[in-house]
């Protein structure tokens, strides 16, 4: 049984890069082929070496980040190059080499891959190549590869950008979901220190929601340069219009947990309602992930979002103290931002926040009350610190 669970792990793997395999093979032939039968050149093997770099180092980078590669691979064999051919190879020609090509690739404002390219290119000049031939071929080699590895993947044989943008957005949507359930089990058990874990849990995931908006510009770039994905703009507008909405939702939720913990630590009055409203804006979460990779209009996300809109509004009625009255305004603002993130307008987003609430044709700032809000067990409220 583990053996078939190892393999059907290995299998998934594979599947997922056969894509980048076939393409690094396609611009590995190309690229030679261009290089030695159509400019003649005796031993092109960096133009292969360019583009399989460039490949395998851009999946999911946007096409400026790509070009830097391309840049940095070929300055960096342009200067090993050069440097051996003035002053011939040893160790302190690989020092100034290195060197070199590090500041050449920081003076132009480019980033870590350039900088690693650029100067892991210029290593492999300075130790495994000959001071043979003209100091520019080698050079010429592997703007020819990176070339062609640009043509490859945004116009012969470009990877599916929705795919790309999917595999991004799982595990950003699936930690937001993980850390707003934790929030809501920190609250119905009193607990801070679970919802502490909740916020880390929050923090912890910013990489995957920065990887999720590289890979939406990326996406972009792939589809507007790439004829073959022009169909895939429909599907990718549902990630490209809501991530924005996402990201500010995250933001208000995490300011909804700080003051959750505040609450706690201040033992004000938590209603069972608002766990709960906290868990059903982790299902809208999880909703919304799973009907943005089926391509769905995203209807049950909405359902959900507004159901704990309505549970946190029953907060109120049973009486919540200083901080807890934050905490339900927070989820407002995040049930707003998940609906325009599902694509309702922000006038509209706000229409059906307040009539989940109850609210409607209430001045804004008004709130349906019974009775003042109670806190803790002194029956004090108290501001947080």
């Amino acid at each position: 049984m583990i053996g078939d669970n190892r393999f059907t792990v290995a299998l998934t793997r594979a599947r997922a890069g056969l894509m980048l395999a076939v393409q690094a093979g396609l611009a590995a032939g190309l690229a030679w082929y261009l290089a030695h039968d159509l400019f003649g050149r005796p031993v092109p093997f960096f133009a292969p070496i360019a583009a399989v770099i460039t490949l395998a180092s851009s999946v999911g980078q946007r096409l400026r980040r790509t070009a830097e590669l391309v840049i940095g691979v070929a300055a960096g064999i342009g200067i090993g190059d050069l440097i051996i051919l003035l002053i011939g190879a040893g160790p302190v020609q690989i020092g100034l080499i290195v060197l070199l090509a590090v500041l050449m690739a920081t003076a132009v404002g480019g980033g870590a891959s350039l900088i690693v390219q650029s100067a892991s290119s210029a290593v492999l000049v300075a130790t495994l190549t000959t001071t043979t031939g003209q100091p520019w071929t080698r050079f010429f080699d592997a703007l020819v590869g990176g070339g062609v590895a640009l043509a490859v993947m945004t116009l012969l044989l470009p990877i599916n950008p929705l795919t790309v943008v999917r595999r991004a957005a799982d595990p950003a949507l699936r930690a937001f979901t993980a850390g707003l359930h934790e929030a809501s089990l920190g609250l119905a058990e009193g607990d801070p220190d679970v919802i502490q874990a909740a916020l880390t849990r929050l923090r912890e995931a910013e990489d995957t929601f920065a990887a999720f908006t590289a890979a939406i510009e990326a996406a972009r770039e792939n589809v507007a340069f790439a004829p073959a994905r022009w169909r895939a703009r429909g599907a990718l507008a549902q990630y490209v219009d809501g991530a924005p909405q996402i990201t500010y939702a995250l933001r208000n939720v995490r300011v909804m947990i700080r003051r959750a913990q505040t609450a706690l630590n201040d033992r004000e009055r938590v209603p069972e309602v608002l766990p709960a409203s906290v868990r059903h804006l982790g299902d809208a979460v999880d909703l919304l992930r799973e009907e943005w990779a089926q391509g769905a209009d995203p209807v049950a996300a909405r359902e959900r979002a507004l159901r704990a809109a309505a549970e946190s509004g029953r907060a109120y009625e049973d009486g919540v103290g200083y901080s807890g009255g934050v905490v339900v305004a927070q989820i407002r603002t995040a049930v707003a931002d998940l609906l325009r993130a599902t694509g309702v307008e922000y006038a509209e987003a706000t229409r059906q926040v307040r009539d989940a609430l109850g609210w409607h044709g209430r001045p804004h700032g008004a709130r349906k009350r019974s009775g003042r809000p109670r806190s803790g067990p002194s029956g004090s409220g108290s501001m947080p610190s």
